[in-house]
């Protein structure tokens, strides 16, 4: 069966259902998507408060006040910030208070104390504010009741910081899907351990462990296991408790020893060809013998493999923990040399770009197994499945893989 990308994005989303929310300590909650509105339980600032550090007075006490003619008052009080227990203030005096304290009661002003002396039992005040100067009212930032940071938002600094300032210690937020990483291949060996004569370190479960991890999900990485469609089985049985999706490489090709097409294949996974380049291999169903789990299969050459992820994978795994931007920011850019694209395949090209000329160029070249030119790559290049040829200087679809 031969599907469209478009046609097997819509497959795979299907499978990764909308997470419902969790409540994380306000510490955890950096990068997790806000499940509903959050609503300020107080105003901000809760009380009137200073914001200079001066002498908090009666507008109507320093009338006329000048560098010339200062108005001297006596000092009844100090006012610090956190002074719980603020005196009101008398006609004809003034407090000296600090940014942030309690205006006390009868204040409307507050006299920086660069237009003053300084004096702490009587101040020389050389400024006539106007009622409301230099104070911080109830509400002026947030009101009660009112909603500060709106469902659906990716949480940063800006937004943690005015969560704790109306008081909550935690947050709901979408719940990050967990994702059981494996790659199959008896070939596959560990990194860091001796390499035998036919054998190669196995990278595709750490980089798509990493892209899960990047994408804003749980990765649990399964290390490879081997082209035994029992063991295959029986291991992913032992670790399935849990997991939202499994997410495999390797094994769904054409050949003898396909593992994972031999062991899905009739158990609810549908494998099928799809019109791109790299990654033509795909798979993606539910096991009903392990619950139901979903399931995406990926090619095995670790290009095919992660630009797969990228296309149909990570769009659908934010987009279930209610990103508002699941897909990669994408550009237009000016081709900087000729391509050559095959008939009838949408082509994902790994490339560099040049933000201040507005070009990309290709690294590498389209292989499926070059992985340092992937790891090189600032994007990906679009070429649509109808165009064979682009001249130097055609415009091109980019999708940034740093946004």
């Amino acid at each position: 069966m031969t599907r469209s990308v478009e046609e097997h994005r819509a497959a795979v989303a299907a499978l990764i259902d909308t997470q419902p929310g969790e409540v994380v300590p306000l510490s955890r909650a950096r990068g997790r998507v806000l499940a509903h509105d959050l609503v300020a339980p107080i105003s901000l600032p809760s009380f009137d408060n200073s914001a200079m550090d001066g002498y908090a007075v009666r507008a109507g006490d320093v009338t006329g006040a000048s560098e010339e003619s200062p108005v001297v008052l006596p000092v009844a009080a100090d006012i610090p910030a956190g002074r719980t227990d603020v005196p009101p203030l008398e006609p004809g005096t003034a407090h000296r208070i600090m940014t942030g304290a309690p205006m006390p009661a009868g204040a409307d002003a507050v006299v920086p104390v660069e237009r003053t002396d300084g004096g702490t039992d009587r101040v020389s005040l050389r400024h006539a504010p106007a009622p409301g100067t230099h104070v911080r009212s109830v509400g002026e930032d947030v009101g009660a009741g009112s909603v500060v940071v709106a469902g659906g938002t990716v949480l940063q600094a800006a937004q943690i910081g005015v969560a704790a300032a109306v008081g909550y210690a935690e947050l709901e937020v979408r719940r990050r899907p967990v994702v059981l990483v494996l790659s199959t291949g008896s070939e596959l060996v560990a990194p860091g351990t001796p390499l035998r004569p036919g054998q190669i370190y196995e990278s595709n479960g750490p980089m798509l462990a990493a892209a899960v991890e990047e994408a804003g999900a749980q990765a649990r990485l399964l290390r490879y296991v081997p082209d035994d469609v029992e063991e295959f089985l029986a291991r992913l049985g032992e670790q399935i408790a849990g997991v939202d999706l499994v997410l495999t490489s390797g094994g769904v090709s054409a050949g003898a020893y396909e593992v994972v097409k031999d062991a899905f294949t009739g158990r609810g996974v549908e494998f099928v060809k799809v019109g791109m380049q790299p990654g033509g291999p795909q798979g993606a169903g539910r096991i009903d013998a392990l619950g139901g789990v979903a399931v995406v299969t990926l090619p095995g050459n670790p290009v095919s493999s992660q630009v797969s992820f990228e296309v149909f994978v990570r769009p659908a795994l934010r987009a279930a923990m209610g990103h508002p931007h699941p897909d990669r920011p994408v550009v237009t850019a000016t081709l900087g040399e000729r391509w050559i694209s095959p008939a009838g395949r949408r082509q994902f090209r790994r490339g560099v770009l040049d933000a201040v000329r507005g070009t990309v160029a290709e690294v590498g070249d389209p292989a499926s197994h070059l992985l340092a030119a992937l790891a090189r790559a600032e994007c990906l290049v679009v070429v649509p499945s109808e165009v064979t040829e682009l001249e130097e200087g055609s415009p091109v679809e980019v999708w940034l893989l740093d946004g």
